[in-house]
């Protein structure tokens, strides 16, 4: 698997070369699909911290971050989860397939299936949405404290894509 090697360095956005279906991994490959946009992602997951079994234990609570183009902000991705273009549109999706991240410290690239939108804008007619790329975003270990939060800095691409 071959990775495009965005940095993970705060409010940088550069240019993105599409991945040939060969070097994304099968489970969050999309076939007969043309990309809509791609977006670089710059911000954090933010874990809760609750108890399993006796354990605390840090779970993933919602991703919030910025979608970067050419070096402005071009719109919002939190919760849901849900992409918010500054134009207005907006897409939900839904997680469908995984693959691992780089490193243990690299959130997992994913392929979502998209399940309302709204808005005529950039983010019209997408179908499915591919998160690569990423650095960082994993909390690891335990916690002390049922309720505490812990932001982890992360940054992925989003691919958004439409059936062709």
């Amino acid at each position: 698997m071959k990775t495009l090697g965005v940095t993970a360095a705060l409010a940088v956005s550069l240019p993105i070369s599409p991945l040939s279906a060969a070097e994304l991994p099968a489970t969050i490959d999309v076939p007969n699909v043309a990309v809509v946009a791609t977006y670089h992602a710059e911000g954090v997951q933010l874990y809760e911290c609750s108890s399993d079994a006796n354990r605390k234990l840090w779970r993933f609570r919602e991703p919030i971050a910025v979608l970067i183009s050419d070096g402005t902000t071009v719109g919002r991705h939190h919760a849901g989860p849900t992409w918010e273009h500054s134009d207005g549109s907006m897409v939900r999706a839904k997680p469908v397939g995984s693959a691992p991240g780089a490193t243990l410290d690299d959130i997992p690239w994913l392929r979502l299936d998209v399940v309302s939108q709204l808005g005529n804008g950039a983010l019209y007619g997408v179908t499915s949405v591919q998160r690569i790329n990423t650095r960082g975003g994993v909390a690891a270990g335990s916690c002390d404290q049922v309720g505490a939060f812990r932001s982890i800095p992360y940054a992925a691409d989003y691919i958004f894509l439409r059936k062709d």
